[in-house]
């Protein structure tokens, strides 16, 4: 936990600063290379950052986020291998989102993510339907489809899908949230890793829990994210009608 208040404090919120590209892949064993899949999968793959009531037809969110997840010590020899660089002790892994919501309670997203210093980028996307819309005495209750790809690794590809049902309940300006879900990532050895590595694919279990609140116009959420057994924190700041 230190790491990651670390990582937010010093990132001057766009990111622990790094100069490392994940070029050594070909010389991770199977076991190592699945390791930081599930970091990659953990850090990259979607995060709610919201509540599940819907947007509504003119309603929409666009701001950025900053998702920190923790390395375990036991993966770090395999990021120390498969970095150019200085390896890292945390992903901290700036996004940029956009959300518009649609008629019958449905809500589309698409975000981009990149460690910076780094060649890890992806692009992705969701929807959102709204099952429970939320009320005074009744919580909202959403079911969400995701999906991420990330590119830039000459090394690797890695896509993951997700899904999860997620719960919330609006108490004057605060919105406490949690939900669980699972996650499929697949990670494909490429270049000069193709034939070294097998692919590897991870179904995980995904559960999250959050506080979003609304300070002025601003829409501000943090939450703790578990894939399997790699923890993140989200820490999400907006601007929503």
């Amino acid at each position: 936990m230190r790491r990651v208040l670390a990582a937010m404090l010093l990132s001057g919120w766009w990111g622990a600063g790094m100069a490392a590209s994940v070029e050594g892949v070909n010389t991770l064993s199977q076991s190592e290379f699945e390791l930081i899949t599930q970091d990659l999968a953990a850090a990259f793959s979607y995060k709610a950052g919201a509540s599940s009531a819907p947007l509504g037809t003119s309603g929409f969110d666009l701001g950025v986020s900053m998702v920190v997840t923790e390395i375990a010590p036991e993966h770090e020899a395999a990021w120390d291998k498969a970095m150019s660089g200085e390896p890292p002790k945390v992903l901290a892994v700036p996004k940029l989102y956009l959300q518009k919501g649609l008629p019958f309670d449905v809500d589309l997203g698409a975000y981009y993510l990149s460690l910076p210093g780094s060649n890890l980028q992806a692009w992705g996307g969701e929807i959102k339907y709204a099952i429970l819309d939320g009320g005074i005495s009744i919580p909202a209750v959403a079911i969400r489809l995701a999906a991420t790809s990330l590119f830039g690794v000459e090394q690797f590809t890695l896509n993951t899908r997700s899904v999860d049902v997620g719960i919330s309940k609006r108490v004057l300006f605060l919105t406490p949230y949690a939900g669980i879900g699972r996650v499929w990532s697949v990670n494909t050895p490429m270049g000069n890793a193709e034939g070294v590595l097998d692919k590897v694919e991870l179904v995980e279990d995904r559960t999250f829990v959050g506080l979003s609140f609304t300070p002025g116009g601003l829409q501000v959420a943090l939450e703790r994210d578990t894939v399997g057994e790699v923890i993140s924190y989200n820490l999400k700041l907006g601007l929503g009608f």
